[in-house]
């Protein structure tokens, strides 16, 4: 049995060149068996983890401000959630909750209707992944409006399965070869620091939604034919962007007006990373239907997706799958929810504000950031070559996450040029604090 990563281990402890000797090993195995379709940033081959530290199989410790892709919320195999997943394992495993009954999927149901936001009857889907929460969603629009077509956003990211590909609008290798797709139109996401119409979000015209109305359905969308709009409230892989409250509240008025639904994909930014359970209650809109997963189950493989009850209205075998709401998933998603609830919403919320309260005299003090922004412990920040220009700087954002890595920091890249951090919720002010400290030495270096 693995012995536990001491308490007090805190912050990184690197005992080897990265990679190690056994990382190599297995790296070089990879390369021989595993799809070359994986991405893969840099030379970690994680052997345990817990809170916030990862080890490697070399022995090295790293502070983890990725979260396995904003996954594991209450950090690594928190003993609360391993100890619900294990007494439920006892219990039994699987027993498909499309074709009988078990208590634990009622009770997380109950649990995400009365949480999403907006006061309303909802009904749940349960499936594995964030992509399957979206096939749902998008299946669901169809049936219950009778239309065919989708708005979704430049950047945005939805899934690699067809359907969420095609919504997704983040990079062409993603979609370079699998044509065709399902009919969706993208339109701009409100890179209002970028905005050559306003330069300040708070009285920002959101000339975005404006290409719906006035060019979009007057020209090749007819409104009518639209069964939904696809937004994430807070964008992750499109570079951790926050918009105006006003753009969501524009999306609704939209959206009622010709009678198109809306879905907040809140796979990245929901389950309380933005500071609240959800990102969309940051903005006072509520949406038709919600997508959730990462930060659901602290890791275990599970998709929900959380619509109003008469949006949900299709009936027996329109949509099912064999693993969703799996027995082992559905526990440890119901102690993330009570531990998120417990004080993590609270942390998150907490050390966001003050991460980004440091990090704001950035593009003072360092010559290749550009925009910093966040919410809660959703927090990007962009390296450009020229602040004056903004030009994108992709690869030094490269280079700045290697360094960090090289460090002990794990972080993770998000767009075209920014750093994405997006701890587990569990991490402490020292830790913070270490990760502000290591990156403002990686991008002093950088400008020597």
């Amino acid at each position: 049995m693995l012995k536990q990563i001491a308490v007090d281990s805190l912050l990184p402890n690197l005992v080897t060149s990265l990679p190690g000797p056994r990382a190599k090993q297995i790296i070089e195995r990879d390369r021989a068996v595993l799809s070359p379709s994986y991405t893969r940033c840099y030379p970690l081959v994680v052997r345990r983890g817990e809170g916030a530290i990862v080890e490697d199989v070399d022995g090295n410790h790293f502070l983890d401000f990725n979260a396995g892709i904003a996954v594991v919320a209450t950090g690594h195999s928190h003993p609360r959630v391993v100890s619900a997943i294990q007494k439920q394992a006892a219990e039994f495993l699987h027993m498909s909750g499309t074709d009988f009954y078990y208590e634990g999927l009622v009770r997380l149901a109950e649990k995400l209707a009365a949480l999403t936001p907006g006061g309303l009857d909802r009904r749940v889907y349960f499936g594995n992944s964030g992509a399957e929460a979206i096939e749902a969603a998008i299946k669901m629009a169809r049936y219950h409006s009778g239309r065919d077509k989708f708005i979704a956003f430049l950047g945005g990211f939805h899934g690699r399965t067809m359907g969420a590909l095609s919504l997704t609008g983040s990079k062409v290798v993603q979609r370079r070869g699998f044509h065709p797709m399902l009919p969706v139109h993208h339109i701009p996401f409100p890179y209002c620091y970028r905005c050559p119409y306003s330069k300040d979000p708070s009285t920002c015209d959101v000339e975005c939604v404006k290409v719906l109305e006035d060019q979009l359905f007057k020209t090749i969308l007819p409104a009518e034919e639209v069964a939904a709009i696809v937004v994430e409230p807070v964008q992750g892989e499109g570079g951790y962007l926050v918009p105006p409250a006003k753009f969501h509240q524009e999306l609704r008025r939209i959206a009622d007006k010709y009678g198109i639904l809306l879905i907040h994909d809140e796979v990245q930014c929901g389950m309380g990373r933005t500071g609240r359970m959800f990102a969309s209650e940051h903005f006072g809109v509520t949406p038709d239907i919600v997508t959730l997963a990462k930060g659901l189950a602290s890791g275990m493989p599970l998709g929900a997706t959380v619509a109003r009850a008469d949006v949900m209205n299709w009936g027996p075998g329109a949509h099912a799958s064999t693993f969703g709401g799996n027995p082992v998933s559905i526990a440890a998603s119901l102690t993330t929810i009570e531990l998120l609830e417990d004080g993590l919403i609270a942390n998150a919320a907490e050390l966001g504000a003050y991460m980004l309260d440091r990090m704001k005299s950035w593009p003072r003090r360092f010559k290749y950031v550009g925009d910093v922004r966040g919410l809660g412990l959703m927090i990007g920040f962009e390296m450009v070559y020229d602040q004056q220009t903004k030009e994108r700087a992709p690869h030094l954002r490269d280079q700045l996450e290697m360094m960090a890595f090289e460090r002990g920091l794990l972080t993770l890249g998000a767009g075209p040029n920014s750093i994405r951090l997006c701890p587990p919720l569990v991490i402490t002010r020292e830790q913070a604090d270490f990760a502000i400290d290591t990156l403002e030495q990686c991008l002093q270096a950088q400008q020597r």
